[in-house]
């Protein structure tokens, strides 16, 4: 049921474009939370399709003639690679199974890099059976193993990840561009220089340029224009020293969003004029052709379009803190557990009192780190049956779910003007029980 739009909501920064007040609830792509909760059950993540699609026209807007490959882990299902391909975007993928999805929901073949610090034989010889457009190499062994797999006569095109020696991103656990972590190879140590030379020696291999990747959830384009100066500085390096001059340069992705209200979000217009100027600037320095640019935004186009819906289950008032038990948690949304992720809750389906009250937001998992949401402010009168909505929720949460405690996996709900369309189902415990070996188990009481 569609419903009569009220002005955005205050904090509209970290919820979908679409969000709108309405009453004491909040509808997103034209349809009540609330209603939702009630049809498709909790938790819940809602995707405001329009969201993700006017994101991608803004990048495309914002950096034309520039390679755009939407990175797979943030969020990934058949209905997403659809708008995906209809808005002229690629993927970054990094397993054979994101792989399979792509090809299956009919993403091209050439419009797919395949990632990975270990890829295994049968993820390459998938990357090659479906003429995937480039795979990254990432260590040395990769490259006489991948070149040994392509078929007589053919060519792989392929990049090299370096390490640039620049850490970039809002928790250790997810800096990548720095010295002395798995994945690319150095360039201070000159295995990015070995690693360029070898493959260029293979002759069904094609390199075609340089990959990076400094981090996630990155907010300032800073870290960017220094990875470029050093990039650069290799590519003239390489020329000067091994007569190579490569064509293309992926700066990956990391692109920040807002979770919080008074975050703010990396500008993509500031970081696609900034980076474009630093790269021709730096390009004439060395007296370099400008490479073609690649990046690769993930939660940058989904985050904030998805909402996370949760049922209250327990209110439990101890010393010292009040306890708001959802359910869900951890086992849905790790961000918090893992990082140390903050994030904004609200109430939503009724008005809340005027009064609200410190809390803690927890899941109903067993772990005592089953924390979504430490210190946040809620209505007093919050209370067993509450609907509570997280904004921002659209990547790292449902594409990094496990099954903890046996408990199934939200669904995801696609909504557009008025209309939902089911991207992922929720998980059932008839699904979990498939997966036992045990066939001869009896079930019937489930």
């Amino acid at each position: 049921m569609s419903v009569t739009l009220a002005e955005p909501v205050v904090d509209a920064a970290v919820w979908p474009r679409s969000t709108r007040a309405h009453g004491g609830d909040l509808a997103v792509g034209g349809l009540p939370l609330a209603e939702l909760a009630e049809r498709f059950g909790t938790p819940l993540y809602v995707l405001d399709e329009q969201h993700v699609r006017d994101t991608c026209r803004a990048y495309r807007r914002a950096l034309p003639g520039v390679e755009i490959a939407y990175a797979a882990k943030a969020f990934l299902c058949r209905g997403l690679v659809r708008w995906l391909r209809e808005e002229g975007f690629g993927l970054d993928v990094c397993s054979a199974g994101e792989l399979a999805l792509a090809t299956s929901a009919g993403m091209p073949g050439e419009r797919i890099i395949l990632h990975g610090n270990a890829k295994s034989a049968d993820e390459l010889r998938a990357a090659l059976r479906l003429g995937v457009g480039r795979i990254v190499l990432d260590n040395p062994a990769e490259i006489a193993r991948l070149a040994a797999l392509v078929a007589p006569r053919r060519r792989q095109r392929v990049m090299v990840r370096v390490v640039p020696g620049i850490e970039a991103g809002a928790h250790h656990a997810i800096r990548t561009g720095g010295e002395d972590q798995k994945f690319g190879l150095s360039i201070a140590r000159g295995d990015a220089t070995d690693a360029v030379l070898r493959t260029v020696a293979q002759p069904h291999l094609e390199l075609t340029g340089l990959h990076c990747h400094l981090g996630s959830q990155i907010g300032s384009v800073r870290p960017w224009l220094a990875a470029i100066g050093t990039l650069v500085r290799f590519l003239a390096e390489l020329r000067d020293r091994h007569a190579i001059v490569l064509p293309e340069l992926n700066l990956g992705g990391g692109h920040g969003i807002a979770y919080r209200t008074g975050e703010h979000a990396l500008d993509i217009e500031s970081f696609a004029i900034d980076v474009r100027r630093q790269l021709a600037r730096q390009c004439a320095l060395y007296e370099l052709p400008v490479p073609r640019l690649i990046v690769e935004p993930g939660r940058a186009v989904t985050g904030p379009a998805g909402v996370a819906l949760y049922r209250v289950l327990v209110v439990k008032r101890t010393a010292h803190r009040v306890f708001v038990a959802v359910d869900g948690g951890m086992a849905d949304n790790p961000r918090p557990a893992l990082y140390g992720a903050r994030t904004t809750v609200r109430l939503v389906g009724r008005p809340g009192a005027a009064q609200t009250r410190r809390v803690t937001v927890v899941g109903r998992y067993c772990e005592s780190g089953d924390v979504l949401a430490p210190d946040v402010d809620l209505p007093d009168d919050i209370h067993p049956g509450d609907l509570l909505a997280i904004p921002a929720a659209g990547a790292y949460q449902q594409s990094m779910a496990s099954t903890y405690n046996l408990v199934g996996r939200p669904p995801v709900i696609a909504v557009h003007n008025g209309n939902t369309h089911i991207l992922l189902r929720r998980e059932t415990i008839e699904d979990l029980l498939r997966r036992d070996g045990d066939t001869d188990t009896d079930t019937s009481a489930t």
